[in-house]
């Protein structure tokens, strides 16, 4: 799919996606493996979640909102939420992480088991309204 830019000079894409699989489309394709794992990582850990796209970016929801990611410029933005950066804190020491935001920069490898335990995680704790 091709991106086209109304403004000279802008390196993002402002339209509106509807699927995650046009989130990703849209991105990059530098970018589009790191998505493409993260997407299969929560997706394998929380397979009955619903996948839609939420304040623009790919959100996995049951009941309310588990956990999203999206793009930017030198990182994945991985968005579990205030508890869940709270409780993994220790795991976490690697990554730049803020309250409910983790920082995952293009130049290291995804920490897939941890982001399964995460989304897990986020699952158990957010889709039963515990």
């Amino acid at each position: 799919m091709c991106r086209s830019f109304s403004k000279k000079g802008q390196s993002h894409y402002c339209k509106k996606v509807s699927t995650i699989d046009e989130y990703i489309n849209f991105q990059d394709e530098k970018v589009r493996e790191y998505l493409e794992e993260i997407r299969e990582i929560i997706c394998d850990s929380i397979s009955d979640a619903i996948e839609k796209i939420s304040w623009s970016i790919p959100t996995y929801w049951k009941g309310k909102n588990i956990i999203q990611f999206d793009s930017s410029k030198n990182h994945i933005g991985v968005y579990p939420g205030d508890e869940a950066t709270e409780y993994f804190r220790d795991k976490l020491t690697d990554y730049d992480v803020t309250k409910g935001t983790i920082r995952l920069p293009y130049s290291r490898s995804l920490p897939k088991d941890l982001l399964a335990e995460i989304s897990k995680w986020c699952y158990e704790k957010y889709s039963k309204g515990n």
